[in-house]
């Protein structure tokens, strides 16, 4: 541990120079060296020795890149998932590694909330069927359409965006269920949220479902087509947490051309960006039965300025507690 030397830090793929807020948690005694590579392969070799500390953004972190790190005494996450990071890896090379689950929980609340009032109002189908009309107007209707005090929403996983989101939920007035297995049934009393036994329960209760759990081999594929078949026709299905919660985009189609669910808002996918399924190039070219039907937003419901600053900042902050102070925080112990 050392408070006066410069440390040498490595920054992934999707962060990009000028890196201020690195800077400024490491009260300037660092130097960065960027890794602009989406493939770790491509990673160089000599820069991966230099390392002290690792911020780790897009790239899988695997053996390959671990047993360069000749010097690197923790990786940090700049994001919550780590389902992409060896961990038995770093774990046999001793290198500590944490997550970043402090920024942006009110931003992704916010947009799963957006995903759902979208969906439920059908306000995409209102603004492209309200272009065509020339001559009517208000008595253009479109049915079903839910009133949220009649409503009931399902939220899996009540952390920290699982609970912003129930927060937000009740002022519009939605009869709000939740499962999570790992909470006390006195959060789920503060937040005047119904808890349900299993996720079949769950399922089978609610008119719209929204995941914020993260991808583990409990979570993995979680939503498949099985328990879709008890859930209420028309489903809503909100994913802002991790694409391979669902099994595969075949269920999402599955259930979207039967009806058995309504509508889906998605800011990820099982492969980003997306390729070339059935259903993406159905939303791609708008046709007639997805509009409306299927948002999809880029992974992005984590940013405002605001929270991308703070997750930066809070990230290289905890590589630097680690480094001068031996203080882990946000530990994700090895496999």
């Amino acid at each position: 541990m050392g408070r006066n030397r410069e440390w040498v830090i490595g920054v992934t793929h999707l962060i990009k120079p000028p890196f201020d807020p690195e800077t400024n948690a490491f009260r300037g005694n660092v130097r960065f060296i960027h890794f602009p590579n989406t493939d770790e392969r491509e990673f160089s070799r000599d820069s991966l020795s230099e390392l002290d500390g690792f911020l780790v953004w897009t790239p899988s972190i695997g053996a390959q890149t671990i047993r360069h790190l000749v010097k690197c005494q923790i990786i940090v996450r700049y994001g919550v998932g780590y389902d992409k990071i060896d961990l038995s890896a770093l774990n046999t090379a001793g290198i500590a590694f944490s997550n970043n689950p402090e920024y942006g929980p009110e931003d992704v609340a916010d947009t799963a909330m957006g995903l759902i009032l979208a969906l439920q109002r059908r306000l995409i189908e209102h603004d492209l069927l309200a272009k065509t009309y020339t001559s009517t107007w208000q008595e253009n209707h479109l049915t079903p359409m839910l009133h949220s005090p009649k409503a009931k929403v399902g939220i899996v996983g009540l952390g920290r965006i699982g609970t912003s989101v129930a927060r937000r939920l009740s002022p519009f007035g939605y009869k709000t269920l939740a499962y999570d297995p790992y909470v006390s049934n006195g959060m789920f009393r503060a937040l005047q949220v119904e808890r349900a036994s299993c996720l079949q329960e769950l399922i089978e209760e609610v008119d719209v479902l929204t995941l914020h759990c993260p991808l583990t081999g409990e979570t993995d594929s979680m939503i498949n087509g099985d328990l879709l078949k008890g859930a209420k026709r028309g489903l809503l299905l909100v994913n802002t947490a991790r694409g391979n919660l669902i099994d595969s985009l075949d269920t999402l189609e599955e259930g979207l051309v039967s009806g058995r669910i309504g509508g889906v808002g998605l800011d990820v996918l099982p492969e980003e960006p997306p390729g070339s399924h059935r259903l993406i190039k159905a939303w791609r070219r708008g046709e007639d039965w997805t509009l409306g039907r299927i948002i999809i937003t880029p992974h992005n419901a984590f940013f405002s300025d605001h929270s991308m600053n703070e997750c930066r900042f809070a990230a290289a902050e905890t590589a630097r507690l680690f480094l001068e102070d031996d203080i882990h925080r946000n530990r994700i112990p090895g496999e």
